[in-house]
């Protein structure tokens, strides 16, 4: 077993490095953590490797919302500033500080 450590965090504003999207990262997982059938819909030759963390995205590009699961070696901080539009980030994030959003404790 070895450790991995993420290099973003949970309520941090990222964006695909190569495909046009943004999002804000709900969850994370310390590989690759989805199905064979998912991996195998990647072409080979843009199959990033598993042994990486992955980030679940609230995501938002020109047309739509939606989640994404994408490899940390896709992504970068998103350094417009801008919030994320995405319906459900109200129901997960409080207020964006400084580029990133704090995370609602649900305990009562």
């Amino acid at each position: 077993m070895f450790e991995v450590n993420a290099k973003f965090s949970i309520g941090e504003v990222v964006r695909h490095r190569k495909h046009p999207f943004r999002g804000v990262i709900f969850d994370i997982d310390p590989t690759f953590s989805n199905t064979d059938e998912w991996w195998e819909s990647i072409p080979e030759k843009h199959r990033p490797i598993k042994e990486q963390p992955f980030y679940h995205l609230l995501a938002e590009n020109d047309e739509s919302f939606y989640v994404a699961y994408v490899s940390e070696q896709n992504l970068l901080i998103d350094e417009t500033g801008e919030p994320i539009d995405h319906p459900e980030v109200a129901e997960m994030f409080g207020e964006m500080t400084n580029g990133k959003y704090n995370v609602i404790s649900h305990m009562n």
